[in-house]
């Protein structure tokens, strides 16, 4: 016994040296990734993603470009460890090295993460083996990104201001003016102060998937896509949106009605939508899928079924075209599901969350082909 306190009083004395007080780790600032940044997945195979895959379920991976504030005067080496929250989905990792590029004031670095999330990531310096320099960011993830676009629908002019319900709070919404993150509840960023169909989406997702969601919102009520063209600023904002978040995976477009009241032709709004994905596509140099919902109906403002037929029809026309993709008919929900005269004449609460199920089925259809 005697000996085993000796030996334990040898060790502590000989590593105390690699040791360091708390109080002289100075603290790292870490400026990329960001609180609540849903950052998009790749690997993943729909097919391979049960839980007995023999090899474990393929839900992807992310190479998370890590960035921050240099410690001044450090020459050593850098590591990184990802820490899974309370009820996240994913695990788990011992400390990996980082490999970064060193600046004069910051460094950075790719950091691969299996997708889940919420997760805490946590970067540290070591001179000679001893931690100099910590810091980390929570919560972050790794998942599924969607650019929505197009008018009122798909903006907070709906009746009811929803919120997300996952207990995490694994849906977020992007800032794209700011540049942050937040949980994506009602009103959304710079889209109105309604409700909208996004909160209770993201809710039917994430258990589903098994991965944070992430949307960034950047509609406009009111708007045709003749303003939505490459030369607008709607395109060059959406634009900007998207490049903001480096990477997603699909377009949402819900949007129709002011082409309807504008008597949009079919051949017209088909080479409107093929030129704004096109110039988009160029921009992001990546060729994301746009789902198109069939969005025409706008019962307490017009009721035009020829002109509604027409962009009902330049929809399906568009569906069977590469990079686009049948989005749900929320022409389908009439009556209760839209408000009246004396509320915002759009989804009624009811109607959000109905329109949320609609795209969750179009979005799963989507997502289940190989491949991902």
């Amino acid at each position: 016994m005697f000996r085993c306190r000796l030996l334990s009083l040898f060790l502590i004395l000989s590593l105390g040296s690699r040791l360091p007080a708390a109080d002289t780790v100075t603290k790292l600032a870490l400026t990329s990734p960001l609180p609540y940044q849903v950052i998009q997945r790749e690997g993943f195979e729909p097919g391979q993603s049960h839980p007995h895959n023999p090899t474990g379920p393929e839900l992807g991976y992310a190479d998370i470009q890590v960035e921050g504030t240099r410690p001044e005067g450090f020459q050593g080496t850098f590591e990184f460890r990802v820490i899974a929250l309370p009820g996240a989905f994913g695990e788990s990792t011992d400390w990996i090295p980082l490999v970064v590029e060193d600046h004069a004031k910051s460094f950075t670095g790719p950091a691969e993460m299996i997708a889940g999330g919420w997760y805490r990531l946590e970067v540290r310096c070591l001179n000679n083996g001893v931690t100099v320099a910590a810091g980390g960011v929570e919560p972050i993830g790794v998942g599924e990104v969607f650019l929505v676009a197009g008018q009122s629908y798909a903006g907070g002019t709906n009746d009811e201001q929803l919120k997300v319900a996952d207990p995490q709070g694994r849906v977020s919404a992007y800032d794209w003016k700011t540049n942050r993150w937040q949980i994506a509840h009602d009103p959304q960023p710079h889209v109105g102060d309604g409700g909208t169909i996004w909160p209770p989406l993201g809710d039917l997702l994430v258990p589903i998937l098994r991965v944070p969601v992430g949307f960034v919102n950047v509609s406009v009520g009111g708007t045709s896509t003749r303003q939505w063209m490459p030369e607008g600023d709607l395109h060059k904002q959406m634009v900007a949106a998207g490049k903001g978040v480096g990477s997603f995976r699909a377009v949402l477009w819900q949007q129709g009605e002011s082409d309807v009241i504008e008597k949009t032709t079919i051949e017209v709004y088909v080479k409107n939508m093929i030129r704004i994905r096109e110039a988009a596509a160029r921009e992001w140099k990546f060729e994301p899928t746009w789902l198109l919902a069939k969005s025409t109906l706008h019962p307490t403002v017009y009721n035009e079924p020829l002109a509604e037929e027409r962009i009902r029809m330049a929809i399906g026309q568009l569906w069977k075209r590469p990079y686009f993709a049948p989005g749900p008919d929320t022409d389908l929900l009439g009556g209760e599901n839209r408000g009246d005269a004396n509320s915002r004449r759009h989804f009624s609460g009811i109607g959000q969350r109905r329109a949320a199920l609609l795209w969750f089925v179009a979005l799963w259809n989507e997502l289940d082909k190989p491949s991902r």
